[in-house]
């Protein structure tokens, strides 16, 4: 479908072509504790490690996210600020957070 310049939108119901301005996104502030704990629902039973509680911005997620995948040589992602790896070697991910400074606990079974 062409879209016509010389026509402007005057009213509509619909959020489509309309630009919203977006709410600040705020950052969810922990307790000091960073939590790493194993799941595995909605991945049809692979198992991914959770790291919660960090009180890092997005582009600081990103970099933590990309240090921890490379060095446990493994995949992952950042969502709703937790960083989700693909391993199942939550010691080796609290000492590499240890080794940062962070206070880490292993939450779950």
């Amino acid at each position: 479908m062409k879209i016509d310049p010389n026509v402007l939108l005057v009213y509509s119901t619909d959020k489509g072509r309309i630009e919203q301005p977006e709410a600040p996104v705020e950052i969810p502030q922990g307790d000091g504790v960073v939590r790493i704990h194993r799941d595995s629902k909605g991945r049809k039973g692979k198992g991914v490690s959770v790291i919660t509680g960090l009180g890092l911005d997005a582009d600081a997620l990103k970099l933590l996210a990309q240090k921890l995948k490379k060095q446990c040589g493994c995949g992952g992602t950042v969502k709703d600020f937790t960083i989700e790896v693909q391993t199942d070697n939550r010691e080796q991910l609290k000492s590499l957070l240890e080794k940062l400074g962070y206070q880490v606990k292993l939450a779950g079974g």
